[in-house]
């Protein structure tokens, strides 16, 4: 009886942790916050956007940037993580045509003339397609020998109307990017 007495106790002082030191048990820190990421961390032409600026400008949340570079040209698409659409696509490459060559080579028929952005540009509204809704166009030849390109490609049942609105949109936006930081 004394043994079953003495080992009954021995197993409840040992469950309580009886010890002699009072010490708290370690208890793991916290992962630190999530680091915001910025578009400029992608390179390419993601190096002349930032998702506050991009917000100003089209009212769009956009948290996920890409980039490639191919020959003179810089390309950034930037969404939000969780949805494909609305995109925005910024190209940039470096160029040595002249004005009259944009306008009869470059700017799509149609399209409205942009005053007070780079060397010339136009705005236009291309139609929806299978997968995506219209989207919203920006092009300029700006100073310092580059040709740039802001596209907006909309969501699925997205109206025209809309689209058209977004146009003047980018080019406030297209106004605040500075392609002479390559």
């Amino acid at each position: 009886m004394r043994a079953r007495t003495w080992l009954a106790t021995s197993a409840v002082l040992l469950a309580t942790g009886c010890a002699d030191d009072a010490s708290p048990a370690a208890v793991p820190e916290p992962p630190p916050p999530a680091a915001e990421a910025v578009a400029a961390s992608s390179g390419g032409a993601c190096r002349l956007l930032d998702f506050a600026v991009i917000a100003e400008h089209t009212g769009g949340t956009f948290d996920v940037a890409a980039a490639t570079e191919r020959g003179d040209t810089r390309t950034c698409v930037v969404r939000a993580r969780d949805a494909a659409l609305p995109e925005l696509t910024l190209a940039v490459t470096d160029t040595s045509i002249d004005t009259a060559t944009f306008t009869a080579d470059v700017q799509p028929r149609g399209a409205v003339t942009v005053a007070k952005l780079g060397k010339i540009a136009y705005r236009r509204t291309a139609p929806k397609t299978k997968t995506a809704g219209p989207v919203a166009e920006v092009g300029w030849l700006a100073t310092g020998d580059r040709l740039a390109s802001l596209r907006w490609t909309s969501p699925e049942g997205t109206a025209t109307a809309e689209v058209e609105k977004a146009t003047g949109k980018l080019v406030a936006l297209a106004q605040a990017i500075d392609t002479d930081q390559f």
